[in-house]
């Protein structure tokens, strides 16, 4: 890389943006017009990551990622969005850049590597009951426990695919995707930072009141060049919420659901697995707090329930500990408790403990702790840790995060 290109980068792409017209929200009334009155996007996100590992030298990543957007205006139902992306890394050689860096070999890894990429270049319609889009695109179901763009990673997940939502009724969405890429956080240069792919999405949801819904699902992952995350999983979950008393803002709140799991396509491991999780809380305007339990099943330690194009630093810790799940299952029963501190900072501490679903061995515990402020409409801030106490095989990790974010 040539000294001071991605600073050069980053100045050009800001001034794109600042030089760009900006949305007026009317639908256009050629494609000219909808060409030239669209709106940009531009996000900037400074973060230091730390991590040490038990037999590992620490690792250290300040990365910038910047990302520049141009979404067109709408034409006869159709719009276009393109969307770049740089990452760079203030020390390339802080970190294990997962393999990519010679200079981090020993390293902790972050997987954060640095890379220049499209990250988003899609055509969608939108009609009155069905929508669809064509192309590279963030891609989020649900709570993004099975399908997510992993937003917490500097490099997004995204899907090369093609996205159908339709409502035919106001209480029912129904979502279908085919995918033919996934393009992983890992980026281009990685060995297997893209899978190959031939899936199928399927996912319901429906409002049966307008505090309780519920969601089925069919995924039928298939990876040519990555067939070991090969799976089909059909499951069911359900969520809602019940005020308490008089005061506004008091309820308890519910989470449950269950997956079956098989293999599929070329997966070269015969297995079946189950999932499920129940979650119970409480939230008022001061504070929230619940406890959950989750398992991602076993076949008698021959494979476990896996979730791999999940947004999976969300689940199981934010160590990520549990990126894949281990052939002997998870358990992982939790606890939270969220508030608002002065100076309107919100505040997270959640505790885990980790168990496998076969056999009895103990994987450990995590205590993980939020501060982040929202300053205006464009400005966020964040700190955040996770410390893992391993047992048995697994070993102590400890990460810590600083992090601001400019968006518009």
């Amino acid at each position: 890389m040539k000294p001071y290109t991605p600073a050069i980068r980053r100045a050009a792409l800001l001034a794109l943006a600042l030089a760009a017209p900006r949305s007026t929200g009317l639908a256009a009334d050629s494609i000219t017009e909808a060409l030239t009155t669209g709106s940009v996007s531009l996000n900037a996100r400074l973060r230091y990551e730390y991590a040490a590992q038990d037999g590992l030298d620490d690792a250290h990543a300040p990365t910038i990622r910047t990302r520049l957007g141009y979404s067109t205006a709408a034409f006869s139902g159709l719009k276009a969005r393109f969307e770049a992306e740089n990452i760079t890394a203030i020390d390339s050689d802080g970190y294990n850049q997962a393999g990519l860096n010679p200079g981090g070999a020993g390293k902790v890894v972050v997987a954060d590597p640095e890379t220049t990429e499209v990250n988003q270049v899609w055509l969608n319609y939108a009609g009155e009951y069905l929508s669809a889009t064509l192309g590279r695109q963030r891609y989020v179901l649900d709570n993004a426990r099975f399908v997510g763009d992993v937003g917490w990673r500097q490099n997004n997940q995204t899907f090369d695919a093609l996205t159908v939502t339709a409502t035919p009724v106001d209480a029912l969405k129904i979502n279908y995707g085919y995918l033919w890429q996934i393009n992983r956080v890992l980026g281009r240069e990685h060995p297997a930072g893209r899978w190959k792919s031939s899936s199928h999405l399927l996912n319901a949801h429906y409002v049966i009141t307008p505090t309780i819904s519920a969601t089925g699902f069919v995924y039928l992952l298939d990876f040519s060049n990555a067939a070991a995350n090969a799976s089909a999983t059909y499951g069911i979950t359900a969520q809602g919420s019940q005020p308490i008393g008089a005061e506004a803002g008091r309820k308890l709140t519910w989470r449950a659901g269950y997956a079956l799991q098989t293999d599929y396509a070329d997966q070269p491991t015969d297995y079946t697995a189950s999932y499920y999780v129940a979650e119970l809380g409480y939230a008022q305007a001061q504070y929230n707090l619940g406890l959950g339990y989750e398992v991602l099943g076993s076949d008698d330690g021959r494979k476990g329930f896996a979730t791999p194009l999940a947004t999976l630093h969300a689940f199981n810790g934010w160590a990520d500990q549990f990126l894949g799940t281990p052939a002997a299952g998870l358990k992982d029963a939790y606890a939270w408790v969220g508030t608002t501190l002065p100076g309107a900072i919100k505040a997270k501490l959640v505790y885990h403990d980790f168990r496998s679903d076969s056999g009895s061995t103990g994987y450990g515990s995590e205590w993980d702790i939020l501060l982040a402020r929202k300053f205006d409409a464009h400005w966020t801030a964040l700190l955040k840790a996770a410390d893992f106490n391993g047992r048995d095989s697994y070993v102590d990790v400890t990460k810590f995060w600083a992090q601001v974010e400019f968006s518009f």
